[in-house]
């Protein structure tokens, strides 16, 4: 037999062999695949922390802040023409005076001296009539002899005796006495404002003359502020102005110097401001520490809102959901509604009393997602949720 018959032999054996062979194997693989355990598969169930919600009814509060102006500023304007004199105080800003206390006086030495010769004329004219009243009117001469022993040209002009009769007023009018009688006290009236009083106590904020200057009627002397009241001039948006009313109560403090005040809302603008869409709102605040122009923050007592809880803002999804535990398993979406927002917490309706609440965050959550509660439940303290209810910003802060 040939060699090469007998190598083509061999080769044709080999690799029947091998074809054999990995047969064998691969049923041997086979059969300890299907002995081999089957392993099953773990679902993940996530752990979430909640809280049990009860509704409430909670005050509110609201923040507001803003700048303190004077509740009294008044200018101060001369109505007469004169120099001005000295008074004892110093006529500068800063200068205190007491309700009543003389502010700035101006020389009156001329028109006091006019005003006295004319209550001369008066008293001459009254002189004359005597005799006339004695005999045609004797009635009323006992009247008129007790006002001219009374009669004093340094003193405010008495007002004249009342006539009887229509006859004694006509003869009385026909002396021109009533016609002097209204011009003096008219010249008294004028004389009169030649001394300024202080008609609140105050400081001088502004002061335009000095101390012997001649002034003329109309100039502006000066501004005078109360001291001791003040109005917090706070801008609210419009969206949280129906919180608020007149006679409510606010906490306010200085970031400046120490303490606390109480004030009140005196008053709420009408008038919105177009550009920010903000009302102002003033609230009338004592304190011998304040002083004009300071800026102040403050909480306002708002309104009660009725049947909500206090969430994390952060809970909220797309502002109007959040997540609930149903059946203690299954994760839903619940629809809330915001019934006002705080800097850190908001303030919803729509959860029902007894709802797990999801407070912590959940990677990958979806609707239906399987869960389990792994805190223990903790309802909401009522009180404790009203006390801490913090405040929506008023525009400044």
């Amino acid at each position: 037999m040939k060699r090469s018959t007998i190598n083509n032999i061999l080769k044709a054996l080999l690799g029947l062999g091998i074809v054999c062979l990995g047969f064998f194997g691969m049923q041997y693989l086979a059969s300890l695949k299907e002995e081999a355990p089957k392993k099953e598969v773990v679902k993940r169930v996530k752990a979430v922390e909640t809280r049990r919600v009860t509704n409430a009814d909670l005050a509110t509060t609201l923040d507001v802040q803003g700048r303190l102006q004077a509740y009294n500023k008044i200018e101060l304007y001369s109505e007469v023409g004169g120099a001005v004199e000295e008074t004892g105080r110093p006529l500068k800003e800063g200068t205190y005076f007491g309700k009543g206390s003389v502010i700035l006086r101006i020389d009156d030495d001329e028109p006091r001296l006019n005003l006295q010769s004319q209550k001369a004329s008066l008293l001459n004219s009254i002189a004359q009539i005597m005799p006339d009243l004695k005999i045609d009117y004797p009635q009323s001469f006992a009247a008129w002899e007790a006002y001219l022993a009374d009669f004093d040209v340094d003193k405010p002009l008495p007002e004249l005796p009342t006539a009887v009769d229509r006859q004694e007023k006509l003869f009385v009018a026909g002396r021109n006495l009533y016609s002097q009688y209204y011009t003096i006290k008219s010249a008294e009236e004028r004389l009169s404002k030649y001394v300024i009083y202080a008609p609140f106590s105050g400081v001088l904020t502004a002061v335009n003359i000095d101390e012997g200057a001649v002034v003329r009627p109309g100039q502006i002397l000066g501004e005078l502020m109360a001291t001791g009241y003040y109005e917090l001039v706070a801008t609210v948006p419009l969206s949280d102005l129906n919180y608020l009313k007149v006679g409510g109560q606010v906490s306010m403090y200085s970031e400046d110097i120490t303490g606390e005040w109480t004030g009140e809302i005196r008053r709420i603008g009408n008038q919105i401001d177009a550009g920010s869409q903000t009302v102002e709102v003033f609230v009338g605040v004592s304190g011998k520490e304040l002083r004009e122009g300071m800026y102040m923050r403050g909480e306002a007592a708002a309104r009660v809102l009725e049947g909500v809880v206090e969430i994390d803002r952060n809970l909220l999804i797309d502002e109007r959901e959040v997540y609930v535990v149903r059946d203690d398993t299954l994760l839903n979406l619940q629809p809330v509604m915001v019934r006002k927002s705080n800097r850190s917490t908001v303030l919803v309706s729509g959860l029902p009393d007894g709802t797990e609440l999801v407070t912590g965050t959940v990677a990958g959550a979806f609707e239906g997602m399987r869960v389990k509660i792994d805190n223990p439940t903790v309802e909401v303290d009522t009180e404790t949720a009203s006390e801490s209810t913090t405040s929506t910003t008023g525009s400044l802060k």
